[in-house]
């Protein structure tokens, strides 16, 4: 992208929000078709915006192929600034939807895929009985949100925050231990000693070799015998609640399936668990209510999982 065109679009003459929308909409769609039934609007509209856009910035920003519309490289540059503007028109919203004093409108949570899937929705559950005017919007992903951009409101991190202009709560350390499902270990025998792991089907990441180095510290010169990888972590915890192996799970989580036991109980991991919001949400309600009750909650959470 120039200078010129940069420079054009991060002015106060640069095209409307509904041109970058657009632009998002046909960016991540592929078509003029898929993003006008996102937009709800006519594929010609779509068109039209598409090209008041590249004749405002001087770029082409989509060629065409048979498969449908193939962003430049210019659209590429573009993308990260219209997301931008994306995630800060979306905390406008949320930050209108409810008055700062009551607990009323949306509040945007990011957090990993287990904690999202698996822990939160319980936690959550008494808050949203008690303040039915709260309404959650959940982002479970391993990616970590920029929270200064305001990509969410609140997140739950497994380190503390670099960013300044954050607020940040330590809530508590998640234990986290090997574990195997009791008709697998009926079948296959439960290991007495950290070289026994290496006769049994080991669940771990794909790419990630973080498990493996670990284990071969503790015993230098075997062999892994990884039978099942994922880099999903829910893809792991369904492995090993299937009795295909022996992987890692949250102490806590396991503690609620009886199906599950734990191996070797010498061989643990631990991570911190934060809570972070935006600095200048410390004054709105709503933030301010569900930071609170995540807190208390997820240090609960991590409690229950502590010794054992």
């Amino acid at each position: 992208i120039t200078q010129s065109a940069y420079i054009y679009l991060m002015s106060k003459h640069a095209p409307g929000w509904d041109l970058f929308e657009t632009f998002l909409a046909v960016f991540h769609g592929g078509s003029l078709s898929a993003a006008a039934r996102q937009l709800q609007t006519a594929q010609p509209t779509v068109r039209r915006r598409i090209e008041a856009l590249e004749h405002s910035l001087g770029l082409t920003l989509f060629t065409r192929s048979p498969t449908g519309l193939v962003p430049t490289d210019a659209a590429h540059k573009v993308l990260s600034y219209a997301e931008a503007m994306a995630a800060m028109a979306d905390a406008g919203v949320r930050a209108v939807s409810g008055a700062d004093s009551a607990p009323a409108g949306t509040v945007r949570i990011t957090c990993s895929e287990i904690i999202g899937t698996e822990v939160l929705p319980p936690l959550l559950a008494p808050l949203l009985a008690q303040h039915p005017a709260l309404e959650i919007e959940l982002v479970a992903t391993n990616a970590v949100e920029d929270m200064l951009r305001r990509d969410a409101d609140i997140a739950v991190r497994m380190a503390p925050p670099t960013q300044s202009g954050l607020v940040a709560r330590r809530v508590g350390t998640i234990a986290i231990g090997l574990f195997a499902n009791r008709d697998y270990l009926a079948s296959r025998g439960t290991p007495r000693a950290v070289q026994d792991l290496f006769s049994h089907t080991l669940i771990g990441r794909d790419r990630d070799d973080t498990l493996d180095r670990a284990l071969l510290e503790i015993a230098p010169g075997e062999s892994l015998g990884f039978g099942f990888r994922s880099d999903g972590d829910l893809v792991q915890l369904a492995a090993v609640r299937a009795g295909i192996g022996i992987g890692v799970c949250q102490i806590a989580l396991a503690a609620s399936n009886s199906r599950l036991q734990r191996v070797l109980p010498e061989i643990g991991f631990e991570l911190e668990a934060w809570l972070v919001m935006h600095e200048d949400l410390r004054g709105t309600a709503r933030v301010r209510l569900l930071f609170d009750h995540m807190a208390e909650a997820l240090a609960g959470y991590a409690n229950a999982g502590a010794g054992r």
